[in-house]
This record gives structure tokens, C-alpha cells and sequence, in this order.
């Protein structure tokens, strides 16, 4: 490639073959994890059975909250997975409009942005955020892991490749997804320390996010998008 990162291309046949793999949709309600997202930490949190299981750094949008459409900023609220996608892709492959394309990149490949290695797609469960799933907000792996811990995506919630694939495998589609816009509560991080606790029902009263930049102004932001939109830059 011309930017000097590593690509693998496939042929036709092959790469329809593997994409079919990438899906992956689980039938049952997820009741045991509960996903929680800090923007004022930068942390993604994984409980199981209300114990921290997983801490991770993520990147949420640049251009700060919100859920109206084409806003590139991030819904906060009581969300779930609604969707699976990547489950058999290589760390790394280039999910462009959610199948593989036959690449692969490393960790900060020069000049390059996609959606790599997994998605768990969300759909909102409250008015603020009832857009979410048509705006394609995801939580999904990136190149650019040396943005990880500010915010740095276009509405989505970023991982380290590595990250979200471990996500990807502990949680189901229906697996409960609280984005907090403040500080995670002392209860999550002081089971994080003590390797136990039940914090879940202490997720209700975040502090203020921080600031943001305004996002670009895009005509008729408000309007639905079409059906076919694609999100292949979160």
C-alpha cells in the first residue's frame, strides 16, 4: 500500500466467504453483564454479575453528546447491543459497511481511520437516545489506538482491537449499555481495586461532561437518514 501499512487482499470468492463468517446475531437477552462508558474518564467498564470484570481505555466523539442525527456526537443514556458483527474477522480487518473487506491493519497505521476487528451495535432504550441504532453508533475497534483515552471518534465509543474483541466475546446481543457522561461512580472504581462489589445501582447520577468542540455543520442534520446509510468511520 502506498502508506506503507500492512494489507492483505482476497479474491472475490473467498472474501464473499469470509464476510458471511464476520456476522454473528445471538438470540438471548444478556442478563448477567452490564456494559457502563464514562466520557468524563474515557473508560469503558465491563460487570459481570456485578463484579468489574474488564476496565478499558475508549475514545467517545469528539464533538461531545447528543442524538440527533448527523450530529457525530455521542447518546448518552440506558442503551443495549442490539447487534453482533466481526465475530471471526482477524484483528485488524477492515470492516467497511459492517463486512470485511479483505485488509488488515496494524495498531496506528499511517493516514488510516476505519472500523476494524468487531462491532456491537446499539440501539437506545430511552427518548434521549432512540436514535442511536439508525445513526449506526457503535462501540467498535480502531487504528488510531494512540487517540484511545480522549475523545476522538465521530459518535461512536472506540477500543483497542484487542479490547474489543475480548468485549466482543463476553457479552451477548440484549447486553445492558449505560453511557455516562461524568465520572464513573466510586462504586465501580473501588471494585475495580477490591475485585468485588455490586455498583449497577449506583450508575444513576453522573457529573457533568466535559466540554466539546462544535461539530461540522451538516445540512439537514435533523432529517432520517436513508436506510442504506453506512457508517464505515466511527
Amino acid at each position: 500500500m502506498k502508506d506503507g501499512t500492512t494489507s492483505l487482499a482476497l479474491g472475490p470468492a473467498l472474501l464473499g466467504g469470509l464476510a458471511a463468517l464476520c456476522l454473528a446475531s445471538c438470540q438471548s437477552v444478556d442478563t448477567r453483564h452490564h456494559v457502563v462508558v464514562s466520557v468524563a474518564d474515557q473508560k469503558l467498564v465491563l460487570l459481570d454479575s456485578g463484579r468489574v470484570a474488564g476496565n478499558y481505555r475508549v475514545s467517545t466523539s469528539r464533538y461531545g453528546l447528543g442524538d440527533w442525527r448527523g450530529s457525530y456526537r455521542t447518546p448518552v443514556g440506558k442503551l443495549a447491543v442490539a447487534k453482533k458483527i466481526g465475530g471471526r474477522c482477524p484483528s485488524g480487518a477492515v470492516l467497511k459497511s459492517r463486512q470485511w473487506n479483505g485488509e488488515i491493519l496494524p495498531p496506528n497505521a499511517p493516514g488510516r481511520d476505519p472500523v476494524v476487528s468487531r462491532i456491537l451495535w446499539l440501539r437506545g432504550r430511552e427518548a434521549r437516545n432512540r436514535n442511536a441504532f439508525g445513526r449506526m453508533i457503535y462501540i467498535h475497534g480502531t487504528t488510531e489506538e494512540r487517540n484511545l483515552g480522549r475523545p476522538a471518534s465521530f459518535g461512536c465509543v472506540r477500543m483497542r482491537s484487542q479490547d474489543v474483541i475480548d468485549l466482543y466475546g463476553r457479552v451477548r446481543v440484549g447486553t445492558p449499555v449505560t453511557i455516562l457522561p461524568g465520572h464513573l461512580p466510586m462504586a465501580v472504581h473501588t471494585a475495580w481495586l477490591n475485585g468485588r462489589s455490586k455498583p449497577s445501582a449506583q450508575l444513576a447520577a453522573p457529573a457533568a461532561a466535559p466540554r466539546a468542540p462544535a461539530p461540522p455543520k451538516v445540512a439537514d442534520a435533523r432529517k432520517p437518514q436513508p436506510a442504506h446509510a453506512r457508517r464505515d468511520k466511527g
